[in-house]
């Protein structure tokens, strides 16, 4: 289990593409540069959407992992 100390959590579960990468997009400028966002979401698609936004956007994917449907990210915001 991948252990970072988030700056905030954005709960997106429930919600559909592309809704967890809007929501991450915006609420990633919330937090400080370096400081990492955790995300829930339960959408399959967000594997690959959140994977692909933090390439595009240059932030970086720290880690992910799936459990019992609901999939966490880290994301460290780096500008």
């Amino acid at each position: 289990m991948a252990e970072y100390t988030p700056e905030k959590t954005l709960d997106a579960r429930g919600l559909k593409c592309p809704m967890p990468v809007v929501k991450t997009s915006q609420e990633i400028k919330n937090i400080s540069i370096g400081g990492v966002l955790e995300v829930l979401a339960t959408d399959p698609g967000s594997v690959a959407d959140i994977q692909a936004w933090c390439k595009s956007s240059g932030n970086e994917l720290l880690g992910m992992e799936k459990g019992e449907g609901v999939f966490k990210f880290w994301i460290r915001r780096v500008k």
